[in-house]
């Protein structure tokens, strides 16, 4: 979850603290400052719901049209690779299991 630099509830890890591992996001709306964790070289949409004008306020959220930007997750069930056409699910091609 971002830690709101401005908030006095917030709280902030020695990683974000230290500027390592973090990532470092200033509304230019309200001037709040944010902390967000980076893991693997990504951040989790979610966590920029946080970053919002008010308590009537949803929240920002991400768009990535044809989601050329858009990380994958890790798994030990699936394993896909676009660029080579590869879709396996547990080993097997989904062509022998369609």
């Amino acid at each position: 979850m971002p830690r709101s630099a401005d908030s006095d509830t917030a709280k902030t890890t020695p990683a974000a603290a230290a500027g390592r591992n973090s990532l470092s996001v200033v509304d230019n709306r309200t001037g709040k400052s944010y902390d967000i964790p980076i893991d693997s070289g990504t951040i989790k949409a979610i966590e920029l719901r946080e970053i919002n004008t008010g308590p009537d306020d949803f929240g920002l959220m991400t768009y990535d049209p044809a989601f050329t930007n858009t990380a994958h997750c890790k798994s030990r069930i699936t394993m896909i690779d676009g660029d080579k056409g590869i879709l396996n699910y547990r080993g097997y091609p989904i062509e022998q299991l369609a």
